[in-house]
């Protein structure tokens, strides 16, 4: 299982730009405009909580983990008297299919490969305590005829890449839990590593107040030095997480097997370089860019 936790971060740098086009895109972003969602946090709550039902702000602050519960609820549950779920899912799809046409259209065959490799590492995993994913991976696969001038595969390709994000997430979410880190102190560690305040404070909701709180509470545990960086101790933890996180994600590659993850790494590195045109880096989600980078 180690070489499979291995490959579970390899390829997290891969389908993690695939699903990320869906709130960095212009077309994703118009998609929801469009439908009625004007203001960016509008279609990424409702696009991202739609798989749950019409979930209240407690549920989403609880599945999203790291987001501030206030700034949730500026978005959630108003957000569903402007859209339904089911269809913020068909304008999220929409938005994400029109987006990777755009990105790879000279790929296509490529995509349908990749994405039949990616839904045979999903094939019938167990979601047990993955709320996210398995809310993901009940929703259809996408297939049949197609809209005129964009291919199914593609949204195929996003879908599964989905359904691995969300699964990832959800353990990570757990290690940092199991930790004791909360959802503020997670952005907060990380921002002591190599992700800036300014460019991560706003964009989760969290106050000044429970920043500096939350800052507070990792120095004391020995976590954080007197310049702001993480410390050898603080290094450890947050490693000890991202490797819980790497063991957790590691059943859908130990599936596939090596052969055909690392011909998935092939299929899948440049559809991921050119969704990462349009995401910006350092991510706000932490992922490298994928092929090297940071």
């Amino acid at each position: 299982m180690a070489d499979a936790a291995h490959a579970a971060r390899a390829m997290w740098t891969l389908f993690e730009p695939i699903h990320a086009v869906t709130y960095f895109a212009p077309e994703a972003r118009e998609a929801f405009a469009e439908a009625g969602l004007r203001g960016f946090w509008r279609g990424y709550f409702a696009g991202r909580a739609a798989p749950l039902g019409p979930a209240g702000a407690a549920v989403v602050t609880a599945s999203f983990f790291n987001f501030a519960p206030a700034f949730v609820a500026r978005a959630i549950p108003a957000v569903w008297d402007l859209i339904s779920p089911q269809d913020a899912l068909q304008v999220r799809l929409a938005g994400a299919q029109a987006t990777l046409y755009g990105l790879l259209a000279d790929r296509a065959a490529e995509a349908e490969l990749a994405a039949g490799l990616l839904w045979q590492a999903i094939g019938e995993l167990d979601f047990s305590g993955r709320v996210l994913a398995a809310a993901n991976a009940a929703l259809p696969v996408p297939g049949g005829e197609s809209a005129p001038g964009e291919s199914s595969g593609l949204a195929r390709l996003w879908q599964a890449a989905t359904v691995l994000r969300e699964h990832r997430g959800d353990g990570h979410f757990a290690a940092l839990a199991a930790a004791g880190i909360d959802g503020c102190e997670a952005v907060v560690l990380r921002c002591c590593m190599d992700l800036r305040r300014e460019d991560m404070q706003q964009v989760r909701g969290w106050s000044d107040e429970a920043w500096d709180d939350a800052l507070a509470g990792l120095t004391d545990r020995g976590w954080v030095g007197a310049d702001g960086r993480l410390t050898s101790a603080g290094q450890a933890a947050h490693d000890a997480v991202e490797n819980a996180t790497d063991r957790a994600a590691a059943r859908p590659w130990a599936r596939l097997g090596a052969d055909a993850t690392a011909e998935l790494a092939g299929r899948l590195t440049p559809l991921a370089k050119a969704c990462a045109a349009v995401v910006p880096y350092p991510s706000p989600v932490g992922v490298p860019v994928p092929g090297g980078g940071g």
